[in-house]
């Protein structure tokens, strides 16, 4: 609706609907999310899940609502008196006319400051390599000495020792009492760190402490606290909060652990979880030990039905040579009558070919006879062929016609020149006779 609704020259009479209306678009237009601090009273949980609330502090207060999926992942304790701060929308619940905030974020008071200083210190040491993963040290597997750094007074401190006693009771502690919140806690963190290290009687320590708002945990989250937990030369285990709980000492901490008795499983081995291994192992080595010995066993076996008396080892060795002895003669028996039997068969052949032997003689003169004169005869025609061919020869000679008075000439390219009509007058032209040649020009010519 226009604003101009409220400024006609002859304003017209507005229903209630139509007004409200109005208002919460000019609300809606105009006021952009913002935060607002304040203290809940009349808080309404309603069974939709959407809560139902006042903002107040000593001047006025401000009708709240929570619809349930923003408020489902707070903190339910959330109660009449707490003080925080909410982002929200102006709006006008048209039904009764009520302004209210529409909440969309909620936080303690006062966590907003809080919040931006642990982002920017976190984004600080960060930026210089105290989170990074390649600096961080393996925790030893069997630990002769732990350390515990935490308020003697702390919950967190009989959890820690009650599993350590329950997983590896045999194992020495060494408490480093120090308050873990409050004035001054940060710095007496970080003291009792660096006693601990001079003192070097300790292989690993646990930083810890049992939850609590961020205010409680706010000394874990200190400057001092990170940097005493970088220098150390004893790998440190946090265990701080519970397992949604993060500071600044779990990122730079060797190891981080969800919660403190979490801390304590991390830096011990289970002595069950050992025992059985042990007991795994012994049974492994055991049948082991029974399979190595069955099978020597039936080596032994083996080898023993393997062994010969020598006489019997003799015996063997003499019948095996008898039967050598036998193969032999019979191979050589075998041989001596092929070959007679091939001697034979070649005196045979032998006796069969004498009697084609003169015939064959008289065979092969009488072909070197016919041989001889056939090649004669060849020689011959050849000779008188030949004979034809040197006379053709000498008269298509050229040199002989020459010497009959012919001559060749030739232009001054060396073409053969056989019409004077090609010639022009002047041209030169080269003669050859049968004994040299002349150069001449021509004075005349005609057809």
């Amino acid at each position: 609706m226009s604003e101009d609704l409220f400024f006609e020259a002859r304003p017209r009479v507005l229903r209630v609907s139509e007004l409200t209306r109005a208002i919460n678009q000019l609300l809606e237009g105009n006021v952009p999310l913002l935060w607002v601090r304040g203290e809940i009273c009349n808080l309404v949980k309603a069974a939709s899940g959407h809560w139902y609330f006042a903002l107040k502090d000593e001047q006025a207060q401000v009708r709240c609502v929570m619809f349930r999926h923003k408020n489902q992942s707070l903190d339910k304790t959330i109660a009449n008196g707490t003080q925080v701060e909410v982002l929200a929308a102006a709006s006008l619940y048209e039904a009764r006319g009520d302004f209210q905030l529409t909440v969309e974020q909620l936080r303690p008071a006062g966590l907003g400051v809080l919040y931006e200083q642990f982002a920017k210190l976190k984004q600080k040491l960060e930026d210089e390599g105290l989170f990074a993963a390649a600096r961080k040290r393996l925790l030893p597997a069997f630990p002769r000495r732990i350390g515990i750094i935490t308020s003697p007074q702390a919950a967190a401190l009989r959890d820690v020792l009650t599993t350590l006693k329950l997983r590896l009771p045999g194992v020495p502690v060494v408490l480093y009492p120090t308050p873990v919140q409050g004035a001054g806690s940060a710095e007496k963190i970080a003291q009792a760190i660096e006693i601990a290290n001079q003192r070097a009687e300790c292989c690993v320590l646990i930083l810890c402490r049992g939850g609590g708002s961020i205010e409680d945990l706010w000394a874990f989250n200190e400057e001092v606290v990170a940097r005493a937990i970088f220098a150390s030369a004893i790998p440190i285990v946090s265990g701080v909060g519970h397992e949604t709980d993060f500071t600044i000492a779990d990122f730079v901490a060797d190891e981080r652990a969800p919660t403190p008795t979490a801390a304590a499983q991390r830096v011990v081995p289970d002595r069950h979880a050992l025992l059985q291994g042990l007991r795994d192992m012994a049974q492994h080595l055991l049948r082991a030990q029974r399979n190595r010995l069955q099978n020597a066993m039936q080596a032994v076996d083996y080898l023993q039905r393997r062994v010969v008396h020598p006489a019997q080892q003799l015996q063997r060795q003499k019948l095996h040579l008898d039967q050598l002895q036998q193969r032999l003669q019979r191979g050589y028996a075998h041989d001596l009558d092929q070959q007679q039997w091939r001697c034979r068969s070649y005196a045979q052949r032998l006796c069969g070919a004498g009697s084609d032997f003169n015939r064959m003689q008289d065979r092969q003169t009488h072909l070197a006879g016919r041989l001889v004169k056939a090649v004669h005869n060849a020689q011959h025609r050849r000779q008188a062929g030949l004979d034809t061919v040197a006379q053709h020869l000498v008269l298509l000679n050229p040199q002989q016609v020459l010497a009959r008075g012919y001559s060749l000439v030739q232009d001054e390219n060396g073409h053969l020149v056989s019409d004077a009509r090609k010639l022009a007058v002047g041209a030169e032209l080269r003669i050859t006779f049968a004994e040299g040649w002349a150069r001449t020009e021509v004075k005349e010519q005609g057809a």
